[in-house]
């Protein structure tokens, strides 16, 4: 027996050396998020600007930008009449891409206001609304570098049937871009948050096309319904 507990003894000496000579394995942290990707979106802005030299735009319209929801609103221009409005928006957009492409986009443009309806797919890839707030204000501090006095107007993030488990996210960013707004000069929050939304606080299917996260016509009606008391006229 006492043969028996001193190898056992050998043993576990042996195997605490052989653990210490290991190197200890490295702590288990958040993973490192991807490079943004702004190349993919070259054909979109080289589109946009191959479409302004056939067809220059008119300086100082209402701009649009951001994501598949702007893209998407084929009665843009039929919902805001009076007012000389141009369509921006590219699919995938997050707010880091308006402001990477800033140059090519927007300033060209001389816009007289920005509305800009993104964050959403920043969300949806993951991002934390703290970090999304800041790409926000990273694209506000652009433009104001060369369109110091231009209004600019963001949109707010809706429920969708789609990606209602981000709806906490979504929230938490329209909270922040909107009490940055109220103690900012010339910067405006669109409350479309609750439009979506019936009467019990569930979201309403019927507004939304077969994917259930893009307007059909009846959520683009209830949108610009929001947007147009911020829409100038000419």
């Amino acid at each position: 027996m006492h043969s028996r507990a001193f190898a056992a003894a050998a043993l576990v000496a042996l195997s605490t050396m052989m653990a210490s000579a290991e190197p200890a394995a490295p702590p288990q942290s958040a993973a490192i998020p991807k490079p943004h990707d702004f190349a993919r979106w070259e054909k979109d802005i080289a589109a946009f600007e191959k479409l302004d030299a056939a067809n220059p735009p008119p300086k100082h319209a209402v701009l649009f930008i951001g994501s598949s929801g702007i893209v998407r609103w084929k009665t843009l221009a039929a919902d805001f009449p009076g007012t000389t409005v141009l369509n921006r928006a590219f699919g995938g957009n997050e707010i880091a891409d308006s402001t990477h492409f800033a140059d090519r986009m927007i300033f060209p443009y001389e816009p007289r206001m920005i509305f800009l309806r993104a964050g959403g797919n920043d969300i949806h890839a993951g991002r934390p609304a703290e970090e999304v707030f800041g790409d926000f204000k990273s694209f506000v501090a652009t433009i104001r570098k060369k369109l110091p006095d231009v209004p600019i107007a963001y949109i707010g993030l809706n429920p969708a049937p789609s990606r209602w488990s981000e709806k906490p996210a979504g929230d938490k960013l329209n909270a922040a871009i909107a009490a940055y707004a109220k103690e900012s000069k010339n910067l405006l929050f669109v409350d479309a948050t609750k439009i979506t939304l019936d009467a019990e606080g569930k979201v309403r299917p019927e507004l939304f096309v077969e994917d259930q996260l893009h307007f059909n016509e009846a959520g683009y009606k209830l949108l610009a319904e929001v947007v147009r008391p911020f829409v100038p006229k000419d």
